[in-house]
């Protein structure tokens, strides 16, 4: 039997209830794997919906039809390489990573080596357990699906949130013109990260203005196409990231399918982003980082036990930046 480590398992769907602190087998690192003993890792909104099971299309796509297939929650972890398995080249012990993990949320994770990366000097170990997903789901947004330009006015809305405040930082690096949108709380955060503007979304409304945008990211929102199509320039692109609606089959998605079933009739681009964990893509942003372009915004840091408090804290619209979670 491997040693015991403590984890946060989850052998059911529901409300934070679900999640208990317990004793497991430490994983090994096995053929192309490596084991890391863990520094930190990241609460996003995957980790809720994981956690309640909703909406329903999440147990279709092979998550687990009555019960979560991972018993531990977590897909963004930093910490130390402790073992190779056969045939690793790029990592040994004592290197520091970071990257795209299943089951983070615990003393130690094994992964793949192709899901890690060397950690640059100037991101602390702890931090860089907020860059896998965040970051790369915006790189992806912007780049990808959006086809930002140098000189395009940009409107990112949930500039505050995990993805949004590198979307706001890498936008500002492809050389657009930025308006961040959010709560007022957080205005003088997505200011201080490089917006050029921002709109506090309790006291106007970002379609009411005169001006229009070349792309627009709408991160985690409810919002109706044609309400965020009234703030896009005639020939613009709306890149939904995303989404919350009461729905328990589809919940947000419903609003990408919408989009792209009628963007073919419009002069507008609509499109949805379904993030993908790659490599590459890790890579650039690990370059970015090293020059001082991009860093990530921490907002609180919570012990292991306390993962049912930092899902709640975020599922609120309390975060500003990335809320990590230590053993």
């Amino acid at each position: 039997m491997n040693a015991l480590m403590k984890a946060i398992v989850q052998e059911e769907y529901g409300s934070a209830d679900v999640l208990k602190l317990q004793e497991i087998e430490q994983p090994t690192a096995g053929p192309g794997e490596v084991l890391i003993r863990v520094q930190a890792a990241a609460v996003d909104a995957g980790v809720w919906h994981l956690m309640t099971g909703l909406p329903y299309l999440l147990r279709l796509m092979g998550f687990g039809l009555r019960k979560p297939r991972v018993r531990v929650r977590g897909r963004e972890v930093s910490g130390h390489v402790v073992a190779v398995g056969d045939s690793v080249t790029r990592f040994q012990p004592g290197d520091e990573v970071f990257g795209f993990c299943e089951s983070a949320f615990a003393e130690y994770a094994s992964a793949p080596e192709d899901g890690f990366v060397l950690k640059p000097s100037n991101l602390s170990l702890q931090h860089a357990a907020a860059v896998p997903i965040s970051a790369t789901t915006a790189l992806q947004a912007l780049r990808d699906a959006g086809r930002v330009r140098p000189g395009q006015r940009v409107l990112v809305i949930g500039a505050a949130g995990g993805v949004g405040t590198f979307a706001v930082q890498l936008a500002k690096a492809f050389g657009a013109e930025v308006t961040g949108v959010c709560s007022t709380t957080k205005t003088e955060l997505v200011r201080s990260i490089g917006a050029d503007a921002v709109i506090d979304y309790t006291q106007e409304d970002f379609a009411d203005r005169a001006h229009h945008y070349d792309l627009i990211l709408d991160i985690a929102g409810n919002r109706s196409l044609s309400h965020l199509r009234r703030a896009l320039a005639p020939r613009g692109t709306l890149v939904i990231v995303g989404g919350e609606s009461e729905g328990r089959w589809f919940g947000g998605t419903d609003r990408v399918l919408r989009a792209l079933l009628l963007s073919p009739f419009l002069r507008q681009r609509l499109c949805g982003l379904f993030a993908a964990e790659r490599l590459k893509d890790l890579r650039t942003v690990v370059e970015l980082i090293a020059a001082e372009e991009i860093s990530p915004v921490i907002d609180r840091i919570h012990p292991l036990h306390e993962l049912p408090q930092a899902i709640e804290h975020l599922r609120a619209g309390g975060a500003r930046g990335k809320v990590l979670i230590t053993p």
